[in-house]
């Protein structure tokens, strides 16, 4: 993959460079679980895309590819482009996709933008093809810790059309979670909205991540009704933007919406799911069904090699604050400590749970070509029960 790439970008460059050389509350989530849990919320620095979207690697790929087709000639070739930049001359499609992919600098991205924002101006009314040039500038701003460049050329309204698809603005709102940037997140899926780029499910799941770190009142709404509108159009909604959202509600204190987004969840086995629904029912009083989900847990029957369900601290101790001087105090202590003993609490935050970075789906081993041919003989094998 990455020598036809190079190969492609070899011809590119070829052609390129011969253009610009003869051209010259006491009940609220938060503060019930510990002191300073919101601000060691905010504070959380995780990626919630995986590499299956991010795809920064194989970029790489290409780029090194591309570096190593023209070395000696990076330099001058983005040095030419700032010079025709700087004469107003007409921008062609593949001297832009192969400057992108000579970018090693927030200086070569300076360059690169003004060339996209020209590239625009002259091309807005005419179809790029197939190729999508917001992904790569997103992940080469990805690459190079450049967000706020990414927000600011996404939500420029001059702008408007070139990033056509979900992907780019998926990136930049990652990046800009990852910073803890979440009001300017949010600025960039209002623009998301506004230019009419539809949400995917990585989409709902970065909103109602940013929307959780935020909460507020307002990002609580906005939370709640992009998942209406989600339901209510049928589009699917993954696990993860519900678990966002019944956090957030129970942040916010609203227990009976945090229980109904809860029930709406298709599988719930996962220790994130298990590990709300017991701050779910602590919140709500109900410190039975808390206690009947631990002692399930504690005496879990699955197989020594199957890895038993585990508890955040914060959680166990949610319980046990909710629990004293009740009825049930006594039976809530006992199956902590059971739990404690037998190390399924775990020091991992909720947050920690909510903010993780998916591990993506696993590349499939290479197929290896059948052998047919004895090593031993050199005649051909009768059947692959006779293979060596």
């Amino acid at each position: 993959m990455v020598q036809s790439a190079g190969n492609m970008a070899l011809g590119r460059f070829s052609k390129c460079c011969r253009s610009l050389l003869h051209e010259p509350s006491k009940g609220g989530f938060c503060r019930v679980l510990q002191p300073g849990w919101t601000e060691r919320c905010a504070g959380a620095k995780r990626h919630l895309l995986s590499e299956d979207v991010i795809k920064l690697q194989d970029f790489q790929q290409r780029k090194l590819a591309v570096a190593h087709l023209v070395t000696g000639s990076k330099g001058n070739y983005i040095e030419l482009f700032n010079q025709k930049l700087q004469r107003n001359e007409l921008i062609l499609r593949d001297e832009l996709k192969l400057l992108l992919h000579l970018c090693q600098s927030a200086d070569d991205m300076m360059i690169a933008r003004d060339a996209m924002y020209r590239y625009h101006a002259e091309n807005q009314n005419l179809a790029f093809g197939e190729f999508k040039f917001g992904p790569v500038f997103m992940r080469l701003c990805y690459e190079l810790g450049l967000e706020e460049m990414a927000a600011a050329t996404l939500t420029d309204k001059t702008m408007r059309g070139f990033f056509n698809d979900a992907t780019s603005f998926n990136i930049a709102i990652d990046m800009l979670f990852t910073k803890g940037s979440h009001e300017i997140a949010l600025e960039v899926l209002r623009t998301m909205r506004k230019q009419g780029v539809p949400f995917n499910k990585d989409t709902l799941i970065l909103a109602a991540g940013t929307c959780y770190k935020l909460n507020t009142p307002e990002s609580y709404r906005i939370c709640t009704a992009l998942l209406e509108e989600g339901q209510t159009k049928g589009h699917f909604i993954p696990r993860h933007a519900y678990c966002f959202a019944v956090a957030l509600a129970l942040r916010q204190n609203d227990i009976e919406s945090a229980r109904s987004l809860y029930s709406q969840i298709m599988s719930t086995d996962s220790r994130l799911c298990q590990n709300l629904k017991v701050v779910l029912l602590a919140m709500s009083g109900a410190v039975t069904g808390a206690v009947s989900i631990l002692s399930e847990a504690f005496l879990s029957k699955s197989p020594s090699f199957v890895k038993k369900p585990e508890f955040s601290q914060e959680v166990v101790d949610l319980l046990r604050l909710r629990s004293e001087d009740g009825p049930h105090m006594t039976r809530v202590e006992q199956i902590v400590s059971q739990l404690e003993r037998a190390g399924q609490v775990i020091q991992q935050t909720l947050d920690d749970m909510l903010c993780y970075t998916p591990t993506g789906k696993r590349k499939p081993a290479p197929i290896t070509e059948e052998r047919r041919i004895s090593r031993r003989t050199l005649t051909p094998l009768q059947s692959t029960l006779l293979s060596e």
